[in-house]
């Protein structure tokens, strides 16, 4: 019965993780709420680490055919920078390469969109380097999270009241780029939602509403997959049985069909400018969590 009760909640908090990855929710405090809630706050980073990764492969499922693209314009901006840097030697060197013309690294669309995204990581990777720390222990009560949530609500209500951009790959700056890259790093506290908080940002930049969440998804990859290649030493670290993988395989499978159905969703709650029904059930959530810790303050007192 008890193992019966652990698979149960691995997979509800699957569920709550690929509801909340991609709905502006936060799933960082939702899954910091539901942990205490559930008494599984010393589950570990192991199952932190599969649920990311199974709400990235919904990620991977649904834009496979762009992140194709970007991967391989991403080599060919590798391999035309490594062709200028030999052009600009040979230039200092031999003077038949006088007249030799540099070639025109970001010369599409997908590659500036690729370059985009690698300007945005940076921020968000400095970010979440520095504050690791403090990003742990930010969800280890409800008064941080209920805080965040807070915040995450006006950050959704201010989206639905921002006007339509026009703005795509070809139109956006890098000084854009480095702006959604600082939300999404500051997006890591619990509470605070990726996708609500980065997509607020690019519509502030004048993104159009349909790139801004293929953006916002794409560009979490790299920040998924960073914060779990840190954590990767840690990884089975618990002393987990076989069971307990099992638990956390099945909830990360969960996290990503969940998921992947949401992002499906998402484009439709931007473009209708229905954030605000999530932004009311933040300030709810978070004006609850608040009350929470006050009242376990007063009870520990």
């Amino acid at each position: 019965m008890a193992e019966v009760l652990e698979l149960l909640k691995a997979i509800f908090l699957g569920f709550v993780q690929g509801v909340t990855e991609f709905l502006p929710v936060s799933s960082s405090g939702h899954l910091a709420i539901f942990k205490q809630i559930l008494g599984m706050g010393d589950v570990g980073i192991s199952f932190d680490i599969l649920l990311h990764l199974g709400t990235l492969m919904a990620v991977f499922v649904c834009y496979w055919r762009d992140i194709l693209r970007l991967f391989l314009e991403g080599l060919g901006i590798l391999a035309d920078s490594i062709s200028n840097i030999i052009i600009f030697i040979r230039k200092k060197t031999d003077k038949q390469y006088a007249n030799v013309r540099y070639k025109r690294v970001i010369r599409t669309a997908y590659r500036k969109f690729a370059l985009l995204v690698i300007v945005s990581t940076i921020p968000t990777g400095i970010i979440g380097i520095l504050g690791k720390d403090l990003i742990e222990q930010a969800g280890q009560n409800l008064l941080v999270p209920g805080i965040c949530l807070l915040i995450t609500a006006t950050l959704l209500l201010i989206s639905d009241n921002l006007p339509d951009g026009n703005k795509t790959p070809k139109n956006v700056s890098y000084a854009s780029a480095i702006f959604v890259g600082i939300a999404q790093g500051i997006a890591t506290l619990p509470g605070i939602s990726r996708s609500g908080t980065s997509i607020t940002a690019e519509l502030v930049c004048g993104f159009r509403r349909d790139f801004a969440v293929k953006y916002s998804f794409i560009m979490s990859i790299p920040a998924i997959l960073g914060a779990a290649i840190l954590d990767l030493k840690d990884f089975g670290s618990e002393g987990l049985g076989t069971l307990d993988y099992v638990n956390y395989i099945v909830g990360a499978i969960t996290a990503g069909i969940v998921g992947y159905i949401c992002i499906k969703k998402m484009l439709d709650f931007v473009k209708g400018k229905k954030f605000k029904y999530f932004a009311y059930y933040c300030y709810v959530l978070g004006s609850i969590c608040i009350v929470a810790f006050a009242f376990n303050v007063i009870k520990m007192n």
